[in-house]
């Protein structure tokens, strides 16, 4: 969430249909994996052919303090995901560029939808988030899922693990587009929105004692929603002014 940067805007007409693009990462993905198994295979290598130039564009020029020499980061990230991919160090690399392809998707959504209708969009996620959890929906897409891999052990993007904890791909774009919108904005909320969202993820991870999914999106909503409440504040707070006068 901390990691996009303000992109400048080359899309004049958006279209507010693009916002519902966060809510359709999770939603269609989890109905057509329930409708046809073989698609979580399919996701599988489509996320292993995309994920990789994504990051490179992300490190080009979707994060802060990027550049163009350090696209070339991906070739020894994905040579450290596939040969380790047992391994911490593995996973790690994995994780490492399924964020920056995230970034990338959540940069370009930016030019595409006004910024209001991605924070509606990322609200009306994790509502779709939870639904699907609370009526044990979305659980058996989500292990069909996790166990997709691709030939030759290459890495699988679509699911985000590290050391036994396991996140869908969506998950992570619903936080990398909150960044990016609040980069957008030119908003100094951004760090605050990730450290908001950490802290919440934090807790709910508590929650693992009574339940085995919890819904990711929830504590990025809510995020949303504090630094939402802290910017109106601060936009309807009367500023004083010292006037002078001559004569």
């Amino acid at each position: 969430m901390a990691l996009p940067c303000t992109a400048p805007t080359r899309v004049r007409v958006k279209n507010a249909s693009w916002g519902l693009v966060p809510l359709a990462s999770i939603v269609l993905v989890v109905v057509a994996i329930r409708q046809d198994a073989g698609a979580a295979a399919m996701l599988t290598y489509l996320s292993l052919a995309a994920v990789p130039p994504l990051a490179a564009l992300a490190l080009a020029g979707g994060v802060r303090c990027s550049s163009r020499g350090l696209a070339v980061l991906v070739v020894p990230l994905f040579a450290v995901a596939w040969v380790e991919r047992s391994n911490l160090a593995g996973q790690a690399a994995a994780v490492i560029l399924s964020i920056l392809a995230c970034v990338t998707l959540a940069v370009v959504l930016t030019q595409l939808a006004p910024l209001r209708w991605l924070k509606i969009g990322i609200l009306l996620t994790a509502v779709g988030d939870v639904a699907m959890i609370g009526a044990h929906y979305l659980q058996p897409a989500q292990d069909l899922l996790n166990f997709a891999t691709p030939g030759f052990d290459l890495p699988a993007f679509q699911r985000v693990l590290l050391s036994g904890v396991v996140m869908g791909f969506g998950d992570f774009f619903v936080a990398a587009l909150l960044g990016a919108v609040l980069a957008a904005e030119g908003c100094r909320y951004q760090d605050r929105a990730a450290l908001i969202t950490f802290a919440m993820a934090v807790v709910f991870d508590l929650l693992f004692i009574a339940m085995p999914v919890l819904p990711a999106t929830v504590p990025v909503a809510i995020a949303l929603l504090v630094v939402e409440r802290r910017a109106r504040r601060r936009r309807t707070q009367p500023s004083y002014g010292v006037s002078t006068a001559t004569g």
